[in-house]
C-alpha cells in the first residue's frame, strides 16, 4: 500500500500567514497581500498553487515582473535554512510527471501544470488557461498583465493572488484602496511590527545597514518601504519621483480635457519588435497638455493611423525617434516615409540624442505639464516606475535605464521632452494662454 502523501508538503503557515492562506483555501477568487520582506509570501503561495493544483485540474502560474528574474526569484531560489529548492519543498516528487527546466514548467500526474513565467511576456504564452496566478512583486510588475490575464479567470472562475512589498504610489496602492472597499476582495497589510518575524534589535540592524547602503534619508525611506510597509517611499532609483510628488501636489495629475482651440501633437517609440507608444499632447499658452495615450504591439503603421483618425483630434506634427528615418530591407520605405502616406499631418524626425539628455529635458519639462491622469493612467504608472538598473554585485546604480515594461512609454516621453511644436491658437493664430480644458 502506497504511503500517502501530505499537501501540502511537511508545512504549515505561520500565524499570521494564516489569514491570507485561509482566504485562498475558502475559494476568494481575488486576494492582495502587502507584505514585508521575507516574511514569506512567496512561500505560502507556492504551498497554496500545490494544493490547488490538486483540487482542480488546470494551469498555474507564478508570475515575476521579468523572466530572469523568476528564474532566480522562484526556480532556482534555495531556502536558506533546509538548502533545499523551494519549488522541491512545496512540490511534492511523488506527484510529479515532468519537470522541463529550460520551461520552468512543472507537470503533475494528475494532468495540472505550474509554471514560472514574466510578466514581461505575459501574452506570449499559449496553451490551456490559467485557472489560478500569483501576481508575486506585483508592485513592480506591468499591471498590462493583469488586464490581460484578468478576462481569462473572469470566464473560467479561476483565482488570482498578488504579493508584494510597496513601491510607491502606483498601480498597486490604488489596487489594495480597491480592494479595500470591495467585498469579494481579500486585502491584507503586514509590517515587521505586525509579524514579529524580526525582533526590535535585528530591524534598527537592518535599518542602519540601508542608511549605510543608500545615505541616512534614503536608507530610512527604503527601510519603511520594505519592512513598514510604507508606500511613500520612492522606488530604488526611479529618476521621475520627485517631479511626479509635485505634479500630484499641485493638482497637475488630473482630468485634462482636448482643446480644439489647438492642434494635438504626438511622440512616439516606435517598435519593431517591441510596443509602440504614442503621446498625445498640446501647448496652451506655457502649458505643456498630455490629454491622451496609446501603446500596443505586433501591428502594422495602418493600425496606428486608423487610431489616431478615430481619436477625433486635429493634428499638428507627430514626432518620431531618429531612427524613423532607417530604410527597411523589406521595402525599401523608412517608417517615416509610411507613417507620410498614411497620415495627413506634418512629420518631424528627431535628433538622437543620449537617454541622460532626454531625461534631463524631461525634468525640465515637468513644471509646465499637465497630465489626463485617467486616460494616461499606464503613462503615470511607468513614469513612476522608469528607473535605473541596479548592479546588486557593486551595489551601485549603472548608467543605464532598467528595460523593462516602463521603458517604452518612458522613452515616447523623453522624446516629447525634446520636442518643439510651433504652436498657435487655431482660431485668430495668436498664442492663447487661457487655462481652459483643465479641472
Amino acid at each position: 500500500m502506497a504511503t500517502p502523501i501530505r499537501i501540502p508538503n511537511n508545512w504549515e503557515p505561520r500565524d499570521y500567514q494564516r489569514e491570507l492562506w485561509c482566504a485562498l483555501e475558502r475559494g476568494v477568487k481575488r486576494a492582495i497581500g502587502i507584505w514585508h520582506r521575507r516574511a514569506g509570501k512567496d512561500d505560502v503561495c507556492l504551498h497554496r498553487a500545490a494544493v490547488a493544483a490538486h483540487e482542480r485540474i488546470g494551469g498555474y502560474w507564478h508570475m515575476l515582473p521579468l523572466q530572469t528574474q523568476a528564474r532566480r526569484a522562484i526556480w532556482d531560489a534555495v531556502n536558506p535554512h533546509t538548502g533545499k529548492r523551494r519549488i522541491d519543498e512545496a512540490f511534492h516528487r511523488d506527484l510529479i510527471a515532468t519537470k522541463r527546466e529550460a520551461e520552468m514548467l512543472i507537470k503533475f500526474k494528475n494532468g495540472s501544470t505550474w509554471q514560472v513565467i514574466g510578466s514581461d511576456n505575459y501574452n506570449a504564452l499559449v496553451g490551456a488557461p490559467p485557472a489560478g496566478v500569483i501576481f508575486s512583486e506585483w508592485a513592480l510588475a506591468d499591471p498590462n498583465s493583469w488586464a490581460y490575464i484578468r478576462p481569462i479567470l473572469d470566464e473560467n472562475d479561476g483565482w488570482a493572488a498578488f504579493i508584494t512589498t510597496p513601491r510607491g504610489n502606483n498601480h498597486c496602492k490604488r489596487m489594495l484602496d480597491s480592494a479595500r472597499k470591495n467585498e469579494k476582495w481579500f486585502s491584507q497589510v503586514l509590517s515587521a511590527h505586525d509579524t514579529n518575524v524580526f525582533s526590535s534589535e535585528k530591524l534598527m540592524e537592518v535599518e542602519q545597514e540601508y542608511k549605510d547602503e543608500f545615505g541616512i534619508d534614503f536608507g530610512r525611506s527604503m527601510f519603511h518601504q520594505e519592512y513598514l510597509c510604507s508606500f511613500d517611499a520612492a522606488i530604488l532609483g526611479a529618476y521621475y519621483t520627485g517631479e511626479l510628488a509635485e505634479m500630484r501636489k499641485e493638482g497637475r495629475l488630473c482630468r485634462v480635457h482636448y482643446d480644439k482651440r489647438h492642434p494635438v501633437h504626438t511622440a512616439w517609440d516606435l517598435g519593431i519588435g517591441d510596443t509602440t507608444v504614442i503621446i498625445f499632447f498640446q501647448e496652451v499658452g506655457l502649458e505643456r497638455r498630455i490629454i491622451d495615450f496609446y501603446e500596443a504591439s505586433g501591428m502594422a503603421l495602418d493600425h496606428y493611423a486608423k487610431e489616431l483618425a478615430g481619436k477625433g483630434y486635429v493634428y499638428g506634427t507627430h514626432f518620431l525617434p531618429h531612427d524613423a528615418d532607417s530604410r527597411e530591407l523589406g521595402t525599401g520605405l523608412s517608417r517615416k516615409e509610411v507613417l507620410e502616406d498614411l497620415l495627413p499631418s506634418e512629420i518631424e524626425v528627431l535628433p538622437r540624442l543620449a537617454v541622460d539628455d532626454g531625461i534631463q529635458a524631461a525634468r525640465t519639462m515637468f513644471n509646465r505639464l499637465y497630465i489626463d491622469e485617467t486616460k494616461c493612467e499606464r503613462l503615470v504608472n511607468a513614469l513612476s516606475n522608469y528607473r535605473r538598473k541596479w548592479d546588486e554585485k557593486n551595489k551601485v546604480f549603472m548608467l543605464r535605464p532598467l528595460h523593462d515594461w516602463a521603458s517604452n512609454p518612458a522613452d515616447s516621453f523623453r522624446y516629447m521632452a525634446v520636442a518643439e511644436p510651433v504652436d498657435r491658437a487655431m482660431h485668430g493664430g495668436a498664442l492663447n494662454y487661457s487655462n481652459n480644458g483643465i479641472y
